[in-house]
């Protein structure tokens, strides 16, 4: 590193309208802690929950033995290059997401009940309740630290009032994430809309104008901000210069697909109205979404995320892959064995896609170790057989060392219809959040963390 004083961490490259959070740089870092001799503990850990809809085919899901010399089973075999970077979890339950008394409407209560551990109460009305989510609890303390205090994505955008489920309200099918009991966290469904919340002044006018006039003018984000870069440029030694320009080439990139989308798709709906037929293809709009969130935490921007692949109870067909059914038909299988093969092609194609994100968290260099290695991640549904609508045995793994807290590379499996909850405790000590409950949680998985295994 060229010079000799500490870069603040909360740099930004700033331009009309616009704000680019920065990688953490060596330039960062306390001189005894830079370049490869920064530990883990060095770096922010973030958290992330991923869902999938409808459950899962589980004997394709299902490791037949537990440890760390299980077989991948045919679902997570897309992720045989990250084996040793997730571990498998058996046994956990979502009990709120049963019936209990209140009939039909499983996808919105899986939904609902996931990250809150609660129970909704059954209404089509304005009167929704649920519970504070988990990634809430944790932006509830730690979120000040970050500018964003989390980030909530998702790739379907669907009714925000009236039934979607049996008499349960779209809100509760629509959204993991929740404020308070009452109040859930809309996702951004828009990669455009998410792109500028990254890196917008701050000022949603001010960044709404700029997004403008980029658009008018065919400029980059990066256009604004040229002046401070160069000048960052030469405060900085060439390790740091690679990196710079490796995170500013991302940044182009992700701008220029977007782009894309917006040209060959769809019209783009108004303003607060977003659905997915203005993309191209499905995998586009989500690996855009995996692509935002990766510069979400490899900028520090937020260490908390929620990411909705499809919500649950979607009948997505999935034509790139040759399967024209729709996903929730096909979950519904009566085990009919060829609808169960077709529903396995489509986690698998999940699993792939997942595959994908880790792969690019794995090209982020952090320290002596990758962004993957400070990162939590968890990936699953609240559904196990859908045919069922079972609410036990879900189809979990978690990615990601945090730092080398977590235990990676085998298949765990916790005593039947623990609550997934617990799960999701473990995971706030990974980022230094402390509560006494989530939900319904009862305890915590030791079995979760390197040093209890």
């Amino acid at each position: 590193m060229s010079a000799t004083f500490p870069l603040p961490r909360r740099t930004f490259l700033r331009g009309l309208g616009t704000a680019v959070a920065l990688p953490v740089l060596d330039a960062m870092l306390p001189a005894s802690a830079r370049a490869a001799t920064a530990t883990a503990k060095t770096f922010p850990q973030r958290v992330a929950w991923i869902y999938v809809p409808n459950g899962a085919n589980m004997t394709d899901w299902t490791p037949a033995t537990t440890g760390r010399d299980y077989a991948l089973p045919m679902i997570l075999e897309p992720l045989v290059a990250h084996r040793s970077d997730f571990t498998v979890i058996s046994g956990l339950a979502n009990k709120q997401g049963d019936e209990l008394g209140d009939g039909g409407g499983a996808h919105a209560r899986a939904s609902a009940s996931f990250l809150t551990g609660v129970h909704p109460r059954k209404t089509a009305g304005a009167d929704i309740k649920a519970g504070i989510s988990v990634d809430q609890v944790a932006a509830n303390q730690i979120g000040d630290q970050t500018r964003l205090p989390s980030l909530e994505l998702s790739c379907d955008g669907g009714q925000r009032a009236g039934s979607c489920d049996s008499g349960y309200s779209c809100a509760y099918q629509f959204n993991l994430s929740w404020k308070s009991e009452t109040q859930p966290m809309n996702p951004e469904v828009d990669p455009r809309s998410a792109f500028e919340r990254l890196f917008g002044s701050g000022d949603p006018a001010a960044s709404l104008a700029a997004s403008a006039q980029r658009a008018l003018y065919r400029k980059s984000v990066l256009d604004y901000v040229l002046d401070d870069a160069r000048a960052l440029e030469r405060r900085l030694g060439d390790a740091d210069r690679r990196k710079l320009d490796e995170y500013l080439t991302a940044v182009r990139d992700l701008e220029r697909r977007i782009e894309r989308t917006e040209k060959f798709g769809a019209p783009r709906p108004p303003p607060g109205v977003a659905a997915p037929e203005m993309f191209e293809t499905y995998e586009q709009q989500m690996q855009l979404m995996y692509e935002v969130m990766a510069l979400a935490f490899q900028t520090d921007t937020t260490r908390i995320a929620t990411y909705i692949v499809a919500h649950d109870g979607s009948n997505r067909p999935y034509p790139t892959i040759g399967i024209r059914d729709g996903h929730h038909d096909l979950s519904h299988h009566r085990n009919d064995e060829e609808k169960k093969k077709k529903l396995a092609q489509i986690n698998r194609y999940h699993a792939t896609q997942f595959a994908r994100f880790l792969d690019r968290l794995k090209t982020i260099r952090e320290g002596d170790g990758t962004l993957l290695d400070h990162c939590t991640l968890l990936y699953g549904s609240a559904l196990s057989d859908g045919n069922k609508h079972a609410w036990d045995d879900l189809p979990l793994l978690v990615a990601g060392r945090s730092g080398g807290r977590i235990a990676t590379g085998q298949h765990l499996r916790v005593e039947d219809k623990t609550p997934a909850t617990n799960l999701f405790r473990s995971m706030l000590d990974t980022i230094g959040v402390r509560t006494e409950k989530v939900g319904d949680s009862t305890g915590k998985i030791d079995a979760l963390f390197a040093n209890r295994v």
